[in-house]
């Protein structure tokens, strides 16, 4: 077994972005990851460290060499080798030169194709240490850093200035300049607790020598369970529960090396400020931890993570209080203004904002939004006139100071607003609603005005872009179209909402009118929506041969697809099932080779010659009969259920059968019968494309 070392990489720099951190200490460690494994330097494990001031990698159990390894080049074959009287060809010559080796030397290997000279060679394997360096500047390139910096005229760029450079491997520092540094083994602790340099003894000791000696917690996800920890028991003490935002977390995670909890209040009367703007105000600009009561309302607290262990902790929360005061008050300020005026007089506003170049303003936009929640309202059992109400009130919440601020509020002061406009619930909650779901596995509209507003809306912005030429490309998606799309799916089919998407394109673009470019936009719209399906479905256990087998039959209502699609995977477990779907591509392949497919002409029972095909046409006949009902009422579990006992017929037919009769009218009536069998499975979907 080779020797084996452990490996340290720390990278020491001025703060990092906060909301990159995480993104960038993952995307270093499996570059580091991926180099190691590139040049076979086999090793137990790998883990990476982050902080506001260092990036890390530990390797554990690194191979300090390579393994040696034979190498071995072909050359010429032995026939183009050497002349009739045996001497040997420039072409061998050449090759033998090119190894550093006399033709002498070259060993001979005989194939099934003849006979080649060969050169064999066993190489040593190179020294870790020699390899380290070069894996390291290619993982640095390779992070996803948008605007690399250059400081003062020091060599290379990074995204912060670099400050020092930690290279161990076992217990000696491998030589290395790089980004304006020398490598060695010291690092800095806690900007404030512990300046001075450290000196790491080995990657084993590194994260705990930070904590004990510097007052820095290095590993990134001890450290945000740290402030999880003390936020929640903070908030205890304080009589409530704290408001714990996830991308919060992260992003103090990023901002602290040692994390200390400290608690603040403020004035009451904040408090008749809607709850949404205060942990707005709180969390977007000062980085707290807002704190509620067992109701839900919130307390006059919050709560802050400090990067440094104050030995005066009161004069820390005094300063942080004087910081929040204004900006309160300027919420106060905001909503005060706002309220001066209803939301309806902001309509002509709109007319100021261009929603897209081609696609128009906001107000023209909210205007086409208007028509196609009327007309989806109408269809799910909603009020079209709510609808069309909320429509028209739906963006004029982003012309308020408040939303102005903090733009994360939009829809939610709509909806405050509206209330206070004297609204009607449904509008008010619509104005919320209608950006539902915001991300994934976010709450849907549950209102009907607010399932057609945020269907229209997705709808109209989808078939907008599409239409003029601007889907979304590669990582692009300014619109967030992907986001949209399944939203649209969700809404419709986990609210239940029996809809036709391929109707409702149609009526967006019928709004657009004149100001689309492109052609076959509905076609290109419905793709779109069945690659988000596809993997919608996927995600809930759907394989993707059950995906494809209901896609064939072109349902373009998203609830009936996700019918269909359980009720084929239930299919696919009956006994029957293998043989049927076996049977329907024999008949699918039949039919194709005689251009039989679409239209099933009728069956004539005077031309049924054969016990079998006789009987498929009795059981087709009965099967058919049972079948119609369900069909009207989409039980296509059922359904399947039925067409399940044709599996003895349709096995007899194709045993007993030649369906390719000399006779031509027989011939046609043995296709038709297989046309019609088809056709009653696809009623349902293409059991041909199930696999085995």
């Amino acid at each position: 077994m080779s020797d084996t070392r452990d490996l340290l990489i720390e990278i020491g720099t001025e703060e990092l972005p906060p909301k990159a951190l995480k993104k960038l200490i993952k995307a270093f460690e499996n570059s580091i990851k991926q180099g190691l494994e590139k040049a076979e330097l086999n090793f137990d494990s790998i883990r990476s460290y982050a902080a506001p001031r260092r990036m890390a990698i530990v390797v554990d159990g690194l191979q300090v060499r390579q393994q040696d390894r034979l190498v071995e080049r072909r050359g010429p074959a032995v026939t183009a080798a050497f002349d009739e009287d045996g001497n040997p060809t420039k072409a061998v010559q050449g090759f033998a030169r090119s190894c550093g080796v006399e033709v002498d030397d070259l060993e001979k290997m005989e194939t099934k194709k003849g006979a080649w000279l060969v050169f064999k060679q066993q190489q040593t394997g190179a020294e870790a240490a020699s390899l380290i360096p070069d894996i390291l500047q290619q993982a640095i390139q390779a992070l996803p850093i948008p605007k690399r910096m250059r400081w003062g005229d020091l060599p290379g760029e990074f995204v912060r200035p670099v400050h020092w450079l930690v290279l161990l491997l076992g217990d000696e520092v491998i030589p290395l300049e790089l980004l304006g540094v020398t490598s060695g083994r010291e690092t800095r602790g806690h900007r404030f607790h512990h300046p001075e340099a450290i000196r790491i003894q080995s990657a084993q000791t590194y994260a705990p020598q930070l904590e004990t000696e510097g007052h820095v917690v290095v590993d990134m996800v001890a450290r945000r369970e740290a402030i999880r920890g003390q936020v929640l028991e903070l908030a205890t003490t304080l009589g409530g529960e704290a408001v714990l935002n996830e991308d919060l977390l992260d992003e103090v995670t990023s901002l602290v090396e040692w994390p200390v909890a400290l608690s603040g209040s403020y004035d009451k009367r904040f408090l008749e400020l809607p709850a949404e703007a205060l942990i707005s105000s709180m969390e977007e600009h000062q980085k707290y931890f807002a704190v509620r009561d067992n109701k839900g309302d919130l307390l006059p607290y919050f709560i802050t993570i400090c990067n440094i262990e104050s030995r005066d902790p009161a004069q820390v929360i005094a300063g942080n209080e004087r910081v929040i005061l204004p900006r309160l008050s300027d919420a106060v300020f905001f909503w005060d203004t706002d309220r001066k005026r209803p939301l309806a007089d902001r309509q002509e506003q709109l007319k100021t904002i261009v929603f897209q170049n081609k696609l128009g303003t906001v107000f023209d936009k909210s205007a086409r939004v208007a028509k196609l929640a009327i007309s989806i309202a109408k269809e799910i059992g909603g009020d079209a006139k709510l609808a069309e109400r909320a429509a028209l009130l739906a963006k004029c919440d982003l012309v308020t100071e408040m939303v102005g601020e903090f733009p994360d509020l939009q829809g939610i002061m709509g909806r405050y607003y509206a209330r206070l406009d004297g609204e009607h619930d449904d509008v008010a909650a619509a104005l919320d609603e209608q950006y539902l779901p915001r991300f994934s596995g976010d709450a849907l509209p549950q209102t009907k005005s607010g399932q057609a507003l945020s269907l229209a809306e997705k709808l109209d912005t989808l078939v907008g872009l599409f239409g003029i030429g601007q889907p979304p490309t590669g990582v692009k998606d300014p619109f967030a179209l992907r986001r949209a799309a399944l939203g649209v799916l969700r809404i419709i089919i986990e609210n239940d909402l029996d809809l036709d998407l391929s109707a409702l394109i149609e009526q967006a673009q019928q709004g657009l009118g004149d100001v689309l470019t492109e052609k076959d936009v509905n076609a290109h719209v419905m793709r779109y929506f069945f690659d988000r399906l596809r993997g919608y479905a996927l995600d809930q256990g759907i394989t993707a041969d059950v995906f494809e087998a209901v896609l064939a039959v072109q349902a373009t209502k998203p609830l009936d697809f996700m019918q269909r699609l359980h009720a084929v995977a239930a299919f696919r477990k009956l006994e029957q099932a293998e043989a049927l779907a076996a049977g329907n591509k024999r008949i699918a392949n039949i039919l194709r080779k005689n251009n039989a497919e679409g239209e099933a002409g009728k069956i004539d029972k005077n031309l049924l010659q054969e016990e079998a095909e006789r009987a498929l046409a009795d059981k087709l006949t009965s099967v058919a009969k049972e079948v119609k009902p369900l069909m009207l009422q989409a039980d296509y579990a059922g359904v399947l259920t039925c067409l399940a006992d044709m599996r003895e017929s349709v096995d007899g037919f194709f045993d007993q059968v030649m369906v390719m009769a000399d006779d031509d009218a027989i011939r046609q009536n043995r296709l038709n019968l297989l046309n019609q069998t088809r056709a009653l499975f696809l009623g349902v979907a293409d059991i041909s494309l199930l696999q085995g």
